[in-house]
């Protein structure tokens, strides 16, 4: 077991859309337990911590990588909506925290993993209650899910946006080190069967109340306490 550990950060990905210098101070306040050397000209930049820490920040880094492309794909799609002109008037060179600035509307971006959205939906859903000039929307697209905060209109703070999209992602981060997954195969793929595999689910599930279900047509994901999901999905195959 290592105390510390030291991990070399190439950032030279994120400088076409980030000011590298704002990125790292983002991620020192979410890492407060990681110790981060300068910024060499070439991008790289050196972290120690805990591992348990580095985990962290390669989970947050990665929710980045992801959010930068999805973001890609969107507007590769919208080129072929929109003329060329109006593309190049609504996306600006350099953008912070993955901000969509829309005519009158501004938008965050958080990119989760589709277990962790079920589990933050049913057990944390006041995060994604929110003032009635924040509008939240998401699409899942297997196992990743992207999330949109944006205001309802131009006397909406884009403040409250950014707030509420930093909650989510901390809280993503959170469960994302806490949560894990097993799964239940059908020993059959017959109605009964799902039925047998469900009930006995929905039987054991009072005495775990912090384990999620989410039943699909060949098998059972259980998301939860490491321990407690392999209690139940013990119990279950009994």
């Amino acid at each position: 077991v290592f105390s510390s550990v030291t991990s070399v950060l190439n950032m030279s990905i994120f400088k076409d859309r980030f000011v590298l210098e704002d990125l790292i101070q983002e991620f020192q306040k979410k890492s407060t337990a990681l110790s981060f050397g300068p910024l060499q000209s070439n991008g790289h930049i050196s972290v120690q911590g805990s591992f348990p820490a580095m985990k962290l920040l390669r989970d947050f880094l990665l929710l980045k990588a992801k959010s930068l492309s999805e973001e890609d794909k969107r507007e590769e799609s919208k080129s072929h909506q929109r003329p060329r002109r109006q593309l190049q008037q609504h996306r600006p060179t350099t953008e912070r925290s993955n901000f969509i600035h829309d005519a009158d509307r501004e938008k965050q971006v958080v990119v989760l993993d589709t277990d962790i959205y079920h589990y933050m939906k049913d057990f944390f859903p006041r995060t994604f209650l929110v003032a009635d000039d924040v509008v939240i929307s998401d699409i899942t697209d297997g196992d990743i899910t992207t999330v949109y905060i944006e205001n309802a209109g131009s006397r909406s703070d884009a403040e409250q946006v950014l707030r509420v999209k930093e909650q989510i992602e901390n809280l993503s981060l959170r469960l994302h080190s806490a949560l894990r997954k097993e799964r239940i195969y059908f020993e059959e793929e017959t109605r009964d069967e799902k039925q047998r595999y469900k009930r006995a689910c929905e039987s054991l599930k009072p005495h775990y109340p912090h384990v999620l279900i989410v039943p699909y047509g060949t098998h059972i994901d259980v998301i939860g306490n490491a321990s407690e999901i392999f209690e139940f999905t013990k119990e279950v195959s009994n």
